[in-house]
């Protein structure tokens, strides 16, 4: 066994016993050298992952005390794109997880986030939001947009400011496919006018009901990060009936047991143990 597998099989073997974190979350930053995705967005990392600034124009990063915001760099290049364009009268984008210094598993929240590809991004647009709140902004949460009074979107939240967030989110070429709330979906199918092949990237999926998930395509400076199953053709509206029929007002039903976790390459070995 060479010395930087050593060095990743002795770490694993450290930080897995109980008390401890797991050694993605140890780490003291990125791993050092080009920006790579690695493996699959629930079981893979990141290598040379690049940080995204906790305020810039238009956004701002939430629950800092978490240290998930570091990503691709086309993954941090997007979220500042996206911040200016919410600077342009759409409020401020307040953004969630993004993934770890090396990806990775996380302790909690997230079974995918692992590559440096996904953020999480609020619904909650209001300017003054994040004002008035801890260092960390660890005491505040976004808020759902579902009505707890009827099956469908809560319209005193909603506004077409959400749906020109989504639009122009998937509008960017290197977003992927974009997790809403099956009802979100629906209100786009819904209002949408004009162009709607944006919509094909817009994918109900159980829960976002208080913020989007955005996933970006493997990018083409990482030959190891495994593709996604491409979407369907068309806009996707169709399918919604069978996510609203299952459970009226949650876009899906109870969530089954997960498939079996794909397996971690290799390399990631080397990125847990580089310095």
């Amino acid at each position: 066994m060479n010395l930087t597998r050593y060095l990743a099989v002795l770490l694993l073997a450290f930080f897995s016993r109980p008390g401890f974190a797991n050694a993605w979350a140890a780490v003291p930053g990125p791993a050092p050298g080009p920006s790579r995705a690695i493996g699959d967005t629930s079981a893979g990392c990141i290598s040379g992952a690049r940080t995204l600034p906790t305020e810039g124009d238009g956004y701002v990063v939430m629950h800092l005390e978490r240290d998930r915001y570091y990503g691709h760099p086309s993954l941090i290049d997007s979220i500042k794109a996206l911040g200016r364009r919410a600077a342009q009268g759409l409020g401020i984008m307040h953004v969630g997880d993004l993934g770890m210094a090396r990806g990775g598993p996380m302790p909690f929240g997230h079974r995918s986030h692992q590559t440096g590809l996904d953020a999480d991004v609020w619904f909650d647009l209001s300017p003054t939001l994040h004002l008035g709140t801890n260092r960390t902004r660890s005491n505040v949460s976004a808020y759902s947009l579902l009505s707890p009074a009827s099956e469908g979107l809560n319209y005193g939240l909603w506004s077409d400011h959400h749906a020109q967030m989504l639009k122009t989110t998937a509008s960017q070429p290197a977003v992927d496919r974009i997790f809403v709330n099956a009802r979100i979906k629906q209100e786009l199918c819904r209002s949408a006018r004009g162009d709607r092949s944006w919509l094909r990237k817009i994918r109900p999926w159980y829960h976002h009901e208080d913020h989007f998930h955005m996933r970006l395509a493997c990018p083409p400076d990482s030959p190891s990060c495994k593709r996604q199953d491409p979407i369907p053709l068309g806009d996707g509206c169709n399918e919604l009936d069978w996510w609203i029929r299952k459970t009226p007002g949650t876009g899906g039903t109870p969530k089954a047991a997960p498939p079996p976790k794909p397996v971690m390459p290799a390399e990631c070995r080397t990125v847990l143990s580089e310095h």
